[in-house]
């Protein structure tokens, strides 16, 4: 059917473009202007996907530069909007400027967001021409496929690669997929089926496999699994490549299976320790590049994953993440780097290495200047460039000379864990990146976003890939009031206040680990468990509620989808926020023996939170219920639907074994989990403070955290449904949550 499909689109697409040939021919307009040429066809594909009853208003067309940068120019011609480009992702990008600043849209990256175009098409006044700041416009992050993208269909993909196109993104992570050339890569080397399976982790872990943090976890991993993602991937790269991106595929960097050892006796390999707090069995194994049997690997990899997936030459490879090296010795560090280099480059010659910089800032204290530069100079010149990860809390760029020449990316990190808070600083990123830019020397190649997950902050993320298109500094000001008026569909006084309150007041501070409301955290009468680390929040909570507010004060009917998610996100932070305040009311009442208040602030706990899943419940990016609905989906019987549960609801609570470090890394607001996970510890908790106030005894936290860590383990186990469609008008419920709390919360 999807083959049938493409052919229909891809042959009316062809039509469309030649009817409007003959019209420009007819008109006078010069043939050459309207060349259909295959980068056309993918744009005016892209146009038929996402709007197709106004897809014939756009032409497409191939526009000679004089350089490799990327351009568009776009402009009215009759009743058409000309759209040239380079290629098809500046072509789109030509899109996404039309109808981001002319027909006031805001495309989501979610499949479910519907895009609302307006009745008519507006005429541009005159011919619009912009041209890429940088060449290189990268995303995603090993973690994404864990936390947001693992139970993802060939339709959320495509939505989203739409997206990256819209957006300018031209380098984007693809990962998906590769446990299938593994499988063949390690039949070769004599493993059989079960213990390759074996090795593998859960689907949603497979990225801490990947970047060989841990080995077995959740598994073994199903073969349907492995050739579902096999089949999933060849369509991704083939969309990507056609929208002008270069997909980055990975190479292999002496992760092994510890049985290879017996296939093997004399290969070097060791163990790269234990991870994350997980039990020693789950420890994952290096394959020391001087070894023989390295090159023997890479060469199987890469030849089998050129004839799955193709490649762009382009190879992510990341060893000794948050692991320890087998050595800190700099001429150590160098001749492993070289000999990696070196095999992927016997097998491609025009191989570039992609690689993480989040190691030199998570362990500065082992990654010194002089390891690092080791490290990196062992490479030829420009094989291999860097992304630095997580600019928005540290540039690694200024603390290592631009990173001693080679190649970089300035990126913006922004969520981990796919937490829910809101979070961001529009105006210390504007400044970071002009800097960068202006400052960062000829090897600073393009920009980029690593984010863990897509769980909230679109509008960081739009902003970071707006800015590769800007020839220089960027009023956030005014653009944020362009965006206030595209995520309505229009001008609106009071959602143009709101955003103008949230970019000045409340997108104040950078993503950090592990953030998220109170309401997510293990209970406890003061502070808060290891996960979430931030729930505190640098702005007053009133400033958002008079957001919120504002939010809700919007008219008319049909509100734009992305509209009614900013209406649900703020006023979930909102009451999550305020729920800090009534937490330490309710210990404030157990130090004073106060009852009566101690049971008043209880169930105001409990009612927050249950108001927090109804508010989440209407928007379908709040969803415990898809979540969990889409893993399941991809099950071909019900023992593997309820093993992909188990993996889903997993990763999002307990992350790993019973009493994990990791507990809550992943936590979110989602419906569903906010009453029957969150809300039940809590109300645990609450229960057993009273009683032991009610007994004139001192309540024990740790007697509670061993009943919690039980709790936990037992919820990962559970099987009952939520709801994966939303339910109720986010609008009217949001009304009605603002109307309940307001005084509440200005008064405190």
């Amino acid at each position: 059917m999807y083959m049938v499909n493409r052919q229909i689109i891809y042959k009316s697409s062809r039509f469309i473009l030649s009817l409007v040939v003959v019209f420009a021919l007819l008109q006078g307009f010069p043939a050459r202007t309207y060349a259909a040429g295959n980068d056309a066809v993918a744009a005016a594909q892209l146009a038929q996907r996402l709007f197709p009853k106004y897809a014939n208003r756009f032409v497409f067309a191939d526009l000679k530069t004089e350089n490799d940068s990327d351009v568009f120019e776009i402009e009215s011609v009759g009743n058409k909007i000309i759209i040239w480009g380079n290629n098809a992702n500046s072509m789109a990008v030509g899109l996404n400027h039309y109808l981001k600043y002319y027909c006031n849209v805001s495309v989501s990256w979610y499949k479910d967001d519907k895009i609302q175009m307006p009745l008519y098409l507006p005429k541009i006044p005159h011919k619009i021409r912009q041209t890429a700041r940088c060449s290189n416009r990268f995303i995603l992050n090993y973690c994404t496929f864990g936390y947001t993208m693992p139970w993802w269909k060939w339709g959320d993909w495509e939505r989203f690669i739409d997206w990256m196109a819209l957006n300018g993104i031209n380098m984007p992570l693809a990962i998906t997929g590769q446990e299938a050339v593994w499988y063949n890569v390690w039949k070769k080397f004599g493993l059989t089926d079960a213990q390759i399976r074996d090795y593998f982790t859960g689907p949603a872990f497979l990225p801490w496999h990947r970047m060989a943090n841990i080995d077995h976890w959740g598994g073994p991993l199903p073969m349907s699994w492995i050739q579902g993602q096999l089949v999933l991937q060849q369509q991704i790269v083939k969309r990507e490549r056609a929208l002008g991106m270069k997909p980055v595929l990975p190479a292999f960097a002496g992760h092994v299976p510890e049985v290879l050892k017996s296939k093997y006796p004399d290969a070097k390999i060791t163990s790269l320790g234990q991870w994350g707090g997980f039990d020693t069995k789950y420890q994952s194994f290096f394959l020391d590049p001087f070894d023989p049997l390295f090159n023997k690997i890479q060469a199987a990899f890469l030849t089998e994953q050129t004839r799955l997936f193709g490649t762009d030459h382009i190879y992510g490879t990341d060893p000794f993440n948050e692991v320890t090296p087998p050595s800190w010795e700099p001429d150590y560090l160098a001749s492993v780097s070289k000999a990696i280099y070196n095999s992927m480059q016997a097998n491609d010659a025009q191989a570039k290495w992609l690689q993480m910089s989040w190691i030199f800032y998570y362990q500065r204290d082992k990654w010194t200047n002089p390891r690092i530069k080791a490290f990196l100079k062992a490479v030829p010149q420009d094989k291999m460039i860097l992304l630095d990860y997580y600019c928005d809390n540290t540039e690694v760029w200024k603390m290592t000379d631009k990173f001693f020449g080679q190649p970089y990316l300035w990126c913006y990190l922004g969520n981990f864990g796919s937490n829910t808070m809101i979070t961001g600083d529009l105006s210390v990123t504007e400044q970071r990146m002009e800097d960068a830019f202006q400052n960062g020397g000829k090897n600073m190649w393009g920009v980029g976003s690593t984010l863990e997950g897509f769980g909230v902050n679109p509008v960081m993320i739009e902003y970071v890939f707006e800015k590769a298109w800007q020839n220089g500094p960027v009023n956030t000001g005014q653009w944020v009031d362009n965006w206030a008026i595209r995520r309505r569909g229009k001008y609106d006084k009071n959602a143009a206040e709101a955003w103008n309150i949230l970019n000045k007041k409340i997108l104040i501070q950078h993503g950090a680990l592990g953030q998220g409301t109170l309401t997510n955290a293990r209970p406890s009468l003061t502070g808060h468990g290891d996960w979430p680390a931030n729930p505190e929040i640098d702005y007053k909570n009133s400033d958002l509620l008079q957001a919120w507010n504002l939010l809700n004060q919007t008219k008319g009917d049909k509100l734009p989808d992305v509209y009614k998610y900013d209406v649900v996100n703020v006023g979930r932070q909102v009451l999550g926020n305020y729920f800090n305040v009534v937490r330490d009311r309710f210990t404030d009442a157990y130090n004073k023996h106060d009852l009566q208040q101690l049971n008043a602030s209880g169930r105001e706990m409990m009612e927050i939170i249950h108001d927090m899943d109804a508010l989440l419940a209407t928007n379908s990016s709040f969803l415990l219920g898809k979540w969990i609905g889409d893993a399941r989906s991809m099950g071909v019987n019900t023992r593997e639907k309820d093993y992909f549960e188990n993996n889903a609801r997993t990763i999002l609570t307990t992350w790993g074994q019973q009493g994990s470090d990791l507990t809550d890394y992943a936590n979110r607001n989602l419906s569903g989990l906010m009453n029957d996970y969150y809300g039940k510890r809590w109300q645990m908790f609450i229960a057993d403070v009273i009683a032991a106030a009610q007994s004139n005894q001192v309540f024990n936290q740790k007697e509670f955290d061993a009943k919690s860590e039980a709790f936990e383990w037992g919820w990962t186990k559970k099987l009952n449904v939520f709801p994966t469609y939303p339910v109720g008008n986010s609008l009217q419920i949001s009304k009605n949550l603002y109307t309940k709390y307001a005084s509440r919360i200005v008064s405190n």
